[in-house]
């Protein structure tokens, strides 16, 4: 179906995260090139560093997080773009205020490992 609302589509929860929910919006069987996913975290909630195989570009919808990639941390809000290359360690971590932290997140189709990294 070429047109879908968000609000009818199933949540599930990320298994490494903490307070953090998946919305697949696009799946690999619907479009030939990306997935498009959608993530919550409520506050103070994230997801571990980790690694993927495949690239990841992010848009935030609303509330705020940091986000480190690599060696670097970044404070990220509504309006801002994220883009993670493949293989780079990153994790999330929602800021704790009243508003969940929510993203776009765009993948390639293809094969994605994602390996849990030590700190």
């Amino acid at each position: 179906m070429p047109v879908r609302n968000v609000d009818n589509l199933p949540t599930e929860d990320v298994a490494a995260g903490i307070g953090t929910k998946r919305q697949v919006l696009i799946g690999a069987d619907e479009g030939p090139n990306f997935a498009m996913r959608r993530f919550i975290m409520e506050p103070g909630g994230g997801m571990p560093m980790h690694t993927n195989t495949v690239e990841h570009e992010q848009y935030v919808l609303r509330g705020a997080a940091q986000i480190q990639i690599g060696e670097g941390t970044h404070h990220v809000k509504a309006g801002d773009v994220v883009y993670i290359p493949a293989g780079v360690p990153h994790n999330y971590k929602a800021d704790k205020g009243d508003e969940p932290f929510e993203f776009i997140c765009v993948v390639p189709n293809g094969p994605d490992s994602i390996e849990l990294v030590d700190c």
